[in-house]
């Protein structure tokens, strides 16, 4: 079930009536009727991968108690155990024909052929992101910041609550449990909060990002054909592309979430005003990269805290080499993860001369060109991310400087992609007004005025919906 369709829209408002006027009553029904939903929602794409979730769900809850231990071996023990099962299943569904398929290539190239088994499995929608939230709660309670939840059913709706569970937030329990057994209570506000970031996040997605992707795909899948100028539009048309289409969805989640009285962590906090890749990374998917923070960055360097400065570039690398892989099984997305890795290695060795290149500077020369260029290195990193293979990603910057260097002048052309600048102009100005708080969208106080707004954006989204019934682009991770 897609956020964007209208069956998502009609099952929100069916979950909603029972939700508050039904069951409000009782904390307990709520709860169930919210694993219920959620459970026919992840089956409404694929019921036979209701068992997967249902199963992890079931050994991480298990798990829990193990780890809980106030014997710290047997704790560690089971938290190991734990790690493994989960990334077990992670790896087989999403990683193991992807290795397998290098392995075979490695031993061919040496003379050794061997048919390796290759399950070709579909991936399950949203396995990387329920595995991550079963994870953090086990690595919560084995450092002792929370208890392990009794009741099974409010472990359940934490792991599979159907606003997050195809692509994020990634939830902590901390976070979202402690929501999960209060009850919640009816506020209008709330409602109207909920609605406004489900149409904003709708217009994101359908009008923003889906009139982007048309271009985008038929220039990567032709770039061999097509001029530099329009390579670089398409570069830069892809970055806003993925930013719509995903802080859309991390909208539309927010949204759906705050309907049924829960408050998710924040995704996005304005990413392209970043001044630097360091930045980028606390204002992009920032429940991934907080979650990679606390969870591997952290111990990485207290476990290399011996290495001086190399500790942090070790761990760092680490770190986004893993951010990289879990986004897919390619080197495309070893490769951005790693680019984004090395830039943030130069940044934090680099700290003292870039300040004291700010203090020389002024603020209104030294914060625009930092914007722009670290807006233009994501714009080189996303290629990687969208090519199909290395050889695409490095072939579409070979054909732009060769499309470059055979026609210099295509560049003082006026812009002729207008359906990208049409969409993108006005979507950063609006970006920019809302810059000081994602949840918080500013309309007009006047009635009539705000009603109005309301009404434009309402009949924009709905001639585009048809259109538009694509996937979002995080739903293959």
């Amino acid at each position: 079930m897609l956020f964007n369709s209208l069956g998502y829209f009609i099952f929100l408002a069916i979950v909603f009536c029972l939700y508050w006027f039904v069951f409000s009553k009782s904390l307990k029904w709520q709860n169930v009727l919210l694993l219920a939903a959620s459970y026919f929602f992840y089956g409404w794409w694929n019921w036979k991968f209701l068992f997967l979730l249902a199963g992890s769900t079931f050994i991480n809850y298990v798990y829990g108690f193990a780890i809980a231990s106030p014997y710290r071996e047997k704790a560690k023990l089971f938290l190991w155990l734990s790690i493994a099962s989960n990334l077990c299943a992670l790896g087989i569904f999403k990683y193991y024909d992807f290795f397998a398929a290098q392995v075979q290539t490695w031993f061919d190239a040496i003379g050794l052929h061997t048919n390796l088994v290759f399950i070709n499995a579909i991936l399950p929608l949203g396995i990387s992101f329920y595995t991550f939230h079963g994870m953090s709660y086990l690595f919560d309670i084995y450092r002792g910041h929370r208890k392990p939840v009794g009741n099974p059913v409010d472990y359940a709706v934490f792991v599979a609550f159907f606003p997050l569970l195809v692509a994020g937030p990634i939830e902590r329990a901390n976070h979202l449990l402690p929501q999960v057994q209060s009850k919640r209570i009816f506020s209008y506000q709330q409602i109207v909060e909920g609605c406004r970031l489900i149409l904003w996040g709708l217009f994101k997605k359908v009008v923003i990002a889906d009139s982007i992707a048309g271009t985008v795909d038929t220039v990567y899948q032709n770039y061999q054909n097509e001029n530099a100028y329009l390579l670089i539009i398409a570069a830069i048309g892809f970055s806003f592309q993925i930013y719509a289409d995903f802080s859309g969805y991390s909208d539309i989640a927010i949204g759906s979430a705050k309907l049924l009285g829960f408050e998710l962590l924040s995704n996005f906090k304005f990413p392209f005003f970043s001044h630097n890749i360091t930045e980028f990374w606390r204002r992009w998917h920032i429940s991934l990269s907080t979650w990679f923070q606390d969870y591997l960055f952290t111990p990485l360097l207290v476990e290399f805290r011996g290495l001086g400065k190399w500790s942090i570039i070790i761990s760092l690398f680490i770190t986004f080499f893993i951010i990289g892989l879990w986004h897919g099984a390619s080197w495309t997305f070893v490769v951005f993860g790693c680019l984004h890795g090395l830039a943030i290695i130069y940044e934090t060795l680099s700290r003292k001369i870039r300040k004291k290149w700010s203090k020389r500077l002024s603020l209104i020369i030294y914060n625009p060109v930092s914007v722009l260029l670290t807006f233009s290195f994501n714009v080189f990193a996303w290629v990687f991310f969208r090519s199909i293979s290395l050889s695409a990603a490095i072939g579409y910057f070979k054909r732009i400087m060769a499309s470059a260097y055979e026609n210099p002048g295509q560049f003082l052309l006026l812009p002729h992609e207008d359906k990208i600048f049409a969409c993108i102009i006005p979507f950063m100005l609006i970006d920019w007004s809302l810059r000081r708080d994602e949840r918080v969208l500013r309309v007009p106080e006047n009635k009539i005025l705000r009603y109005a707004v309301y009404s434009l954006f309402f009949i924009t989204v709905y001639l585009f919906f048809a259109q538009s019934q694509a996937n979002f682009i995080y739903y293959q991770f």
